[in-house]
């Protein structure tokens, strides 16, 4: 990945385009985390560097929200545009210092969350116009649920305002099932979760007028959250079929996979599933739920070991006087939380082939 010329920290732009196609190109993907607070920005940034991997951390509109704080109204989307911004800005401060690239990210943006996307994408263009760079490295718009015409039509007017400041632009079609950050697809009809290859090169078609900075969340079948085995049918194939079908159309190209693809609701789905998908040219893979659980686990773990040092500030099993600061300090059990889910990425990094690609 030398030969790249990345910098640590944030990347923007070519960069980005250089990264996915060659993890397009040597068959690996990146995992994309959900951070909603520092705490959980720095547990992936610290799995990317013992890893020795790229990253990408993104913020949903939920979790941006969080970002800012419960106590801010959201009712025109300013808490998810401040806490997007916030955390942009947190996360370029000190990415630097962990030695990785990092794609800075926006998750799902369905229809009613545009404004959202607006707020943003007004940060990124100020930020542009100042630094030559914008502020984020990539945004997601989430059309998937109106119809195709309407889905292609409206991301294409998303695109063109990406490009002109270098952002890159993922957008989505076929639903992904069950239920994240507020938004509940668990009752859609199963055929709705599987997309077919003229979709796919409608969406191309268009898209690649305008700009070669976009990716596609295909349905294959995918599903949020974490389920018993056998509930979710993956078909990973069917992306491959994609490629073929969109490869074909380009006659004079030579890229058997020209489609970058990104796989969401990833999280409890097997390593066989995640290889088949990605030998298909998926570049990046969603993980939220499994994140979530692991960074639970190490607070959990922590309470329930220590429980006798935490019921009072003085006095434990040690001694009626003994001090328990040591144990309540939240730099001692945020950190527990911070070590189960860097854990987590790391094993994500190496599932997925991203380890020691620097």
């Amino acid at each position: 990945m030398d030969k790249l010329g990345l910098k640590p920290g944030v990347i923007y732009g070519e960069d980005v385009y250089k990264l996915l196609s060659y993890a397009k190109e040597q068959g690996f993907a990146l995992p994309a985390v959900n951070v909603t607070s520092s705490s959980t920005a720095i547990a992936t940034l610290e799995a990317a560097k013992e890893a020795k991997s790229p990253i990408i951390l993104q913020t949903s509109n939920g979790g941006a929200a969080f970002f800012a704080g419960k106590a801010i109204s959201n009712s025109n989307q300013e808490a998810s545009i401040a806490g997007a911004i916030a955390a942009a800005h947190f996360i370029r401060s000190v990415a630097p210092l962990y030695g990785v690239p990092v794609i800075l990210h926006s998750d799902h943006c369905a229809k009613k969350l545009l404004p959202w996307l607006d707020g943003m994408l007004d940060a990124d263009e100020a930020f542009f116009k100042e630094h030559g760079t914008p502020l984020f490295s990539s945004h997601m718009i989430d059309l998937s649920e109106e119809d195709l015409k309407s889905n292609i039509d409206t991301t294409a007017k998303y695109l063109k305002r990406s490009a002109a400041i270098n952002l890159w632009l993922e957008m989505e079609v076929g639903i992904t099932g069950g239920e994240e950050d507020g938004v509940n697809n668990e009752d859609v009809d199963n055929n709705s979760l599987y997309t077919q290859p003229e979709d796919i090169w409608a969406i191309y078609e268009t898209l690649s007028g305008i700009s070669k900075m976009f990716s596609i969340a295909a349905g294959f079948g995918n599903v949020h959250g974490v389920y018993q085995p056998g509930n979710v049918k993956l078909r990973p194939e069917i992306l491959g079929k994609h490629q073929e079908y969109v490869a074909g159309k380009l006659s004079q190209s030579n890229d058997s996979k020209p489609v970058f693809f990104v796989f969401h609701g990833g999280s409890g789905s097997s390593k066989d599933e995640f290889n088949k998908a990605i030998s298909y040219g998926v570049v990046k893979v969603n993980l939220d739920t499994d994140l979530q659980w692991a960074y639970l686990v190490g607070h959990r773990d922590f309470i329930l070991t220590n429980i006798d040092y935490l019921k009072t500030q003085v006095g434990n099993p040690e001694g009626a006087g003994k001090p328990n600061k040591k144990k309540y300090d939240p730099r001692v059990w945020v950190r527990a939380g911070e070590q189960s889910m860097k854990a987590r990425v790391v094993e994500a990094l190496n599932d997925f082939h991203a380890a020691g690609k620097l």
